[in-house]
């Protein structure tokens, strides 16, 4: 964590791209050089976004870490402050606190095979990872990309996923629960899928992310087919508002999703998924 944590730094927005209707990634570039300087991130973590006036979110970023000097967010607009952001335009300003909270274990994967699986717009905590492990396929056996989405017409980033289905040592697999004209891909669940992905589940760090029920159901399909269970890390979601476990809006248990997570190893919260209340 930097040492801006309540106090956002002011970022200019370089360029806002419409991935698909009501979903858009936010290009952002810190305006202080000495901020854009130091900052750094790894692949999962996140920041928080404020809308001068109206509020402020926690946004996955989505870019490489080598390239800290633009910040990408690709973000869902579904309330007030998202819906504000969707609206700005290249030279405009909001303010970033970050990054916060526990990425993924990049370092842990090296010399396995890498599966990530991802759910809707779930697959945006994952894309740093994905690029990440691209940049750096030296360290990494061979990488698998499973997505699914409700729907196929909610599919965003198709031709990211061409451009990676085509690199060596890169395979992708794409589902949809429905699907529509045209849709040349799976139609069905995403656990479906994972008996077709050719990965040593003795040699394979699992990353999944998406809505809890499908983590569930993801993660207890790979544990059956032989996966570890410390192999196996999921990142989680609540509602994040301090960043630094302060709040207490997203404590699970006795963690604090802000600060403890968002990536969790599977065992260190599997009897309190898909619990209310917790």
């Amino acid at each position: 964590m930097n040492s801006h944590v309540f106090a956002p730094m002011r970022a200019t927005v370089l360029d806002n791209i419409r991935e698909s209707e009501g979903i858009f990634t936010l290009r952002l570039q810190l305006s202080d050089p000495q901020h854009r300087a130091s900052y750094q991130f790894m692949p999962g973590q996140f920041n928080m976004l404020y809308l001068y006036g109206v509020g402020e979110v926690p946004i996955s970023i989505v870019s490489d870490p080598q390239d800290p000097g633009v910040i990408d967010h690709t973000i869902r607009s579904v309330g007030r402050v998202t819906r504000g952001l969707a609206k700005l335009e290249a030279g405009a300003e909001v303010g970033l606190r970050g990054p916060f909270g526990q990425g993924w274990p990049m370092a842990l994967a090296r010399n396995k095979d890498l599966l990530i699986v991802t759910g809707g717009l779930g697959c945006a905590p994952v894309v740093a990872a994905i690029n990440f492990a691209l940049k750096r396929k030296a360290y990494y056996e061979t990488i698998n990309i499973v997505q699914g989405v409700k729907h196929s017409d909610d599919l965003i980033w198709r031709r990211q996923y061409e451009a990676w289905q085509a690199l060596e040592g890169v395979e992708v697999f794409l589902a949809a629960d429905q699907s529509g004209p045209g849709w040349p891909f799976h139609t069905g669940l995403i656990t479906e899928l994972l008996g077709q992905v050719t990965v040593d589940l003795k040699n394979t760090l699992a990353m999944v992310c998406g809505p809890e029920g499908m983590m569930h159901a993801v993660a207890e399909s790979l544990l059956q087919q032989g996966l570890s269970a410390y192999s196996l890390y999921l990142s989680m979601e609540r509602n994040m508002q301090c960043a630094v476990g302060h709040c207490g809006h997203c404590q699970m248990g006795a963690d604090f999703i802000c600060k403890d997570g968002p990536v969790f190893a599977y065992p260190d919260i599997r009897d309190r998924l898909l619990l209310a209340g917790v």
